[in-house]
């Protein structure tokens, strides 16, 4: 049940991440004010950022080690049990020489990086604290 809900986390940072971007590009045509929210996009760039890194290092994202982990506590020998996990895991995990992930996770985050200019995040507002 641990993996489970670690494989939910997991889907959950992943849609933030990829439906993040399609929602700054849309909220750009459709005006929408909070897609440029400075801590939204911070947060957006930092989670694609570090996905990026570990690609480069080739290092395996935590929450697959911890949900891998869990299963094999489990006794699980391959992904198997509830069926919405088998689906979450079909979407997440696919088979791909790992330069196509340290490619395309790039070009991803070179996307990313690219909305701030397109769709710049507003500055942070300060109170005056006086």
């Amino acid at each position: 049940m641990i993996a489970d809900a670690i494989l939910l986390l997991h889907v959950a940072f992943v849609a933030f991440v990829v439906l993040g971007l399609a929602f700054i590009l849309i909220g750009k045509l459709l005006t929408w004010s909070w897609v440029r929210n400075r801590w939204f996009r911070l947060i957006h760039l930092a989670s694609i950022g570090v996905v990026v890194v570990q690609s480069w290092l080739g290092v395996l994202c935590p929450l697959t080690n911890w949900e891998i982990t869990f299963r094999a506590k489990a006794g699980d020998a391959v992904y198997s049990g509830s069926f919405i996990s088998h689906w979450l895991q079909s979407l997440l995990y696919y088979e791909a020489p790992a330069w196509v992930f340290v490619v395309g996770y790039t070009a991803f985050g070179i996307l990313v990086i690219a909305s701030w200019f397109w769709v710049g995040p507003r500055p942070f507002s300060y109170q005056n604290d006086h």
